[in-house]
Parts: C-alpha cells; sequence; structure tokens
C-alpha cells in the first residue's frame, strides 16, 4: 500500500513539475511576442532602407557616354591609356562603355536580416496546459447531501485562465473510447486543403467497423463521398467507416495515420500520459489518455476552424451519391439532447464515446453568459443522459459561481 502512494506522490509531482514547465513556456512566448510587436516597425523599415539602397546605388553610376568624365591617373600608364581613350570617344560622339566603380555587396546579412524580418510577428506554437490551483474543488468529496455525480473521472478547465477548476481523478488513464475521434478530425484538418475532394470507401474500410462493432455513418462499399462528408461522418454518428476513410485520404492507411496523431500528442505535451493506436477509439491496453490529455485536445481542435465547424454542428446531410440519392443526414445527438438543459450558457461543441473498460464518456465546450469558454471531459458513467447531466450540471454550477453563487464551500 505504501508503494502504491508513493506512486502516486510521483505521478502527481512529476505532474506538478509538467505543468510548471509549461507555464515558464508560456511566459517565454509571451515575452517573444511582445519583442516581437515592438521590433515590427523598426526591423521592416530598415529592410526597406537597406533594399531600396541596394536598388538605387548602381543607378548613381549610370551616365551616358558623351557625358563621362576623363578619369585622370598618375599612377600607372594604363589607367592614362583608358582616360585617353575616353576622351577619343567623347570628342568624335562615338559610344563607349562607361567606366563605373566595382560594387562588392555582401548578401549573407542582409539575407540574415530579411530573414529576420520575415520572422517579426510570427508566433511561437500555443502551448496547451492548465493548472491545478490549490483551491481546486475536488469532486471526490465535495458534493452536497443530494448532489449527484455519475462519473468517474471528471476535469473542468476554464479556458480563459488555463485554470482547472473542477476534478475528480483527471490524471487516471481511461480508454477514450470515440473520443479519440476529436483528435482524429484535428490531425486531419492539418493536412487537408481541399474538403471537396472526393474519397472512394472500400470494402476494406466498411467491414473494419463491423468487426469491431462500431458506430456508422453508414457509407457503403465503393461509394464515392467528398472528404467534407467524412469529417462530418466521423463526430456527428462517430462513424468508423468515416475515421478510417479519413486515415485512409490522409496518411495512405491507419496505422500511418496513427502515427501522425501520436506526434500531435507529443507535440502538445501530452506524449506522457496519452497514446494511439487507432483513429476510432477501439479498445486496447495501448490506447490510453486522461480525462485532463482530452480536455487539452478539444481545446486545440475547437482552435482549429474547420474542427471547431464540425464538433459544432448538429445535423448535417452528406454529398447525394449513387448508393444514397439524398444523401445520409447525420446528427450529434450529444448537442441535440443538451441543447435544452440549463447549462448558465451554451454547450458549443461535444463528442461522446463509448467501450466497456471506459463506460460512457464525452467532452464538450461550453461559453457562459459570461463569455467565458469551458471544457469538461467525464468518463466512467452510466448512460449517455448521466453524461449531459453531469457536464450542464458542472457548466451551471460554475457559469453561477462566476456571478457570484458558488459551490466551492462544499471542499
Amino acid at each position: 500500500m505504501d508503494i502504491q502512494i508513493n506512486d502516486e506522490e510521483e505521478i502527481r509531482a512529476c505532474r506538478r513539475e509538467h505543468i510548471n514547465e509549461m507555464k515558464r513556456e508560456k511566459e517565454k512566448q509571451r515575452m517573444q511576442r511582445e519583442r516581437f510587436r515592438k521590433a515590427a516597425p523598426f526591423a521592416a523599415a530598415l529592410i526597406f532602407l537597406v533594399f531600396a539602397g541596394v536598388l538605387v546605388l548602381p543607378g548613381q553610376f549610370r551616365k551616358d557616354a558623351g557625358n563621362a568624365q576623363t578619369i585622370e591617373s598618375t599612377d600607372n600608364a594604363s589607367d592614362m591609356e583608358n582616360a585617353s581613350d575616353t576622351e577619343s570617344a567623347a570628342e568624335t560622339g562615338t559610344e563607349t562603355d562607361a567606366v563605373f566603380p566595382v560594387i562588392s555587396i555582401d548578401t549573407e546579412p542582409l539575407q540574415s536580416l530579411a530573414d529576420a524580418a520575415l520572422s517579426v510577428g510570427a508566433v511561437p506554437p500555443k502551448i496547451y496546459s492548465a493548472e491545478a490551483s490549490s483551491d481546486v474543488l475536488q469532486l471526490y468529496d465535495s458534493l452536497k447531501s443530494g448532489d449527484t455525480l455519475y462519473s468517474e473521472n471528471v476535469v473542468l478547465v476554464d479556458l480563459s485562465e488555463n485554470s482547472i477548476v473542477a476534478q475528480k481523478g483527471a490524471f487516471d488513464r481511461i480508454n477514450p473510447a470515440s473520443m479519440t475521434k476529436v483528435l482524429t478530425v484535428l490531425v486531419a484538418a492539418e493536412h487537408i486543403k481541399n474538403l471537396d475532394d472526393t474519397f472512394t470507401m472500400t470494402l476494406e474500410i466498411t467491414d473494419y467497423g463491423y468487426m469491431h462493432d462500431c458506430s456508422s455513418a453508414g457509407f457503403e462499399k465503393d461509394e464515392t463521398i467528398t472528404v467534407r462528408d467524412l469529417f462530418y461522418g466521423t463526430v456527428l454518428p462517430s462513424g468508423a467507416d468515416a475515421a478510417v476513410g479519413l486515415a485512409t485520404y490522409v496518411a495512405g492507411s491507419q496505422e500511418a495515420f496513427v502515427e501522425l496523431m501520436n506526434q500531435k500528442l507529443e507535440e502538445l505535451g501530452l506524449a506522457d500520459t496519452a497514446h494511439m493506436t487507432n483513429c476510432v477509439g477501439i479498445y486496447d491496453e495501448n490506447h490510453y489518455c486522461t480525462v485532463y490529455d482530452m480536455a487539452m485536445i478539444m481545446e486545440a481542435a475547437i482552435d482549429n476552424d474547420l474542427c471547431r465547424e464540425v464538433l459544432s454542428a448538429h445535423i448535417y446531410t452528406t454529398s447525394e451519391t449513387e448508393q444514397h440519392p439524398e444523401g445520409i443526414e447525420l446528427s450529434n445527438w450529444f448537442l441535440r439532447r443538451i441543447e435544452d438543459k440549463d447549462s448558465g450558457g451554451e454547450v458549443i461543441c461535444g463528442k461522446t464515446g463509448y467501450v466497456v473498460q471506459s463506460k460512457n464518456c464525452a467532452v464538450s465546450y461550453d461559453v457562459d453568459e459570461n463569455g467565458t469558454g469551458f471544457v469538461c471531459v467525464t468518463a466512467g458513467a452510466g448512460s449517455v443522459w448521466q453524461c449531459i447531466y453531469d457536464h450542464a450540471g458542472l457548466y451551471k454550477q460554475f457559469s453561477t459561481a462566476a456571478e457570484g453563487g458558488t459551490n466551492n464551500d462544499t471542499q
């Protein structure tokens, strides 16, 4: 038992150090952006003057042959001969090449300066992290009599403060189930330029979902749909066919796409606690993350315009095809079911998931009446409705807290 406690303390210490490191990196990036902002006008002006000078200087030495002045020199006979030839040419009116000084310009400093100017205003990649302050609401023992929390793992993140405001087992390893698809569309969105491009479903892709008893968007073998259809089919009905199709379109295979997913986790600073083996969310011992990790993935996704658009859609109809002449109507039932619940604001984005090992889980993004954004992730609930009640209840609690009515006294 002591060994287990020590292990848990070590994990918490590592996590605190990681968060502190991310916080230092954020401050460093903020200072860099401030320096870039102040330096931009001066750097731009300097580059303009330097290159303007380079273009103008040669023109100062261009003269008509008839107006060329004789260059006199007593240094050597060849200089005198050149001068004599020039005078003769001027007297007879014949043309000759003007004599110009040779200008040697070292372009390397100019190139370095140009590169520096181009980098002015470039903002380093955003670091996604949230700090758990000492007064974070611990949902293990904070519930009042009569309060209900169905989920076993919970994290609620205030995006305006990059802070964890409530948590329960936020750093425990879980299987993210179909919440995985938030990362799937995020990675795909960063590698796709043409949403109107097409993709033809294969028997291997459609069979993959059936073999693993997954949800399906309803695409059929040999059906040609747009890449946009694949995005919405991945999220709204949580279609395995759409997710694997999207992965295949981007990387050529699901295996190659999973490598991109794990690279993204490393980029987000989550590789120590999160790892993916498939793009769908099928259970695997090596397919895991924490609800905290998923909150950071969701934050990155809502920062991406395409992902935010897809994750916020309630209904979408796919392209008309030979197999589906009227298209397929897809629905995000989590958003449609929670939209009439009182969350103290509006739930904008959402994605659910389910495997036996993690039960019902969900990740969502809410903006309260004060304009504050929150991300909530839950796992271990008995039903989708329990996920909905937990998300709406937590959002309501903390939007109320922002207006002065808080439940923090229950700690």
